[in-house]
């Protein structure tokens, strides 16, 4: 009996590794599952954004239209990666755990059948006991429940190190697949954000290229030629519409009042000269970048 009990003991070892891994690897599946879900439809919103980029690059003047388009093919390109992010996610990460279901589920099968056979060895032990209390004389029927014992307890005997192999091998082969499995996640994290920076860093140079100075001459020269005149750009009026923001209000304000007479001097005569940046600065119209960029 002691042999019997020492084996049950192993088996509830067994089933709590199982019950474990069931618990566990299903919950990991299902967050991974959500994680991969939640990044395609960061990348279908990024291919918006970078529609509605371009769509926007369309109705502005030639320089902002040149460096919104390069931007949003920029941020195009990110989408591609992360693409290919999902993709991997799913065939190295999500599906290899969902097949741990299938695995587990036939695990349990294996520790049901041996508990079976013990529970037939514990019944033959308990028939040999009663034989032998109330029927101590009927030697052949003793000696049939002992053997009827040392059988099942051969079966039992075999049937655990079956068991025990089994579940060695699915502990093993548990802990070599969480190693790959998370291995592969951070190669994928690793692969598409550096993949990511090197396309970002391009984006964040055709931003620092941008010719905000031109855009502007671009568009003052239009306005002049729409309203006939060929003098400078003309101070702010006093009664701004109210659909216009209040910002750009004070923004176009504080630009046309700080120009100097010079430049307007320069425009009448056609041969105005950019700004220099200290200009734009005190214009409030440097370029924008990045403070924390070095």
């Amino acid at each position: 009996m002691n042999i019997v009990f020492s084996r049950d003991s192993q088996v509830r070892v067994m089933e709590n590794t199982v019950a474990n891994a069931e618990k566990y690897f299903g919950q990991l599946c299902s967050l991974l599952a959500a994680y991969t879900r939640k990044t395609a439809r960061l990348r279908d919103k990024a291919d918006q954004l970078v529609k509605q980029l371009i769509d926007f690059a369309n109705s502005e003047n030639p320089e902002l239209r040149a460096t919104m388009r390069d931007f949003a093919e920029d941020l195009a390109k990110v989408q591609d990666y992360r693409q290919a992010q999902v993709e991997r996610l799913e065939a190295k990460v999500v599906n290899p755990l969902k097949l741990y279901g299938a695995r587990i589920k036939w695990t349990r099968a294996e520790i049901k059948k041996f508990k079976h056979v013990q529970n037939h060895e514990i019944k033959q032990l308990k028939n040999l006991e009663k034989l032998r209390q109330k029927s101590p004389s009927d030697q052949q029927m003793i000696s049939q429940a002992e053997t009827n014992v040392q059988r099942a307890a051969v079966d039992s005997s075999r049937t655990a190190l079956q068991l025990e192999e089994m579940v060695d091998a699915f502990q093993r082969q548990k802990l070599r697949d969480l190693q790959t499995f998370f291995s592969d996640f951070v190669t994928i994290e690793m692969v598409f954000h550096a993949k990511a920076v090197e396309v970002y860093s391009s984006a964040f140079q055709t931003l620092e290229k941008y010719d905000l100075e031109r855009d502007l001459q671009d568009f003052r020269a239009k306005v002049q030629g729409v309203s006939g005149r060929h003098d400078t750009w003309p101070l702010a009026s006093t009664n701004p519409s109210p659909s216009a923001p209040r910002s750009l209000d004070s923004q176009s304000a504080q630009s046309t009042t700080a120009r100097p007479r010079k430049e307007e001097k320069e425009s009448e005569d056609g041969s105005m000269e950019e700004a220099p940046v200290e200009d734009l600065r005190a214009l409030g119209q440097q370029p924008h970048k990045w403070e924390t960029h070095k």
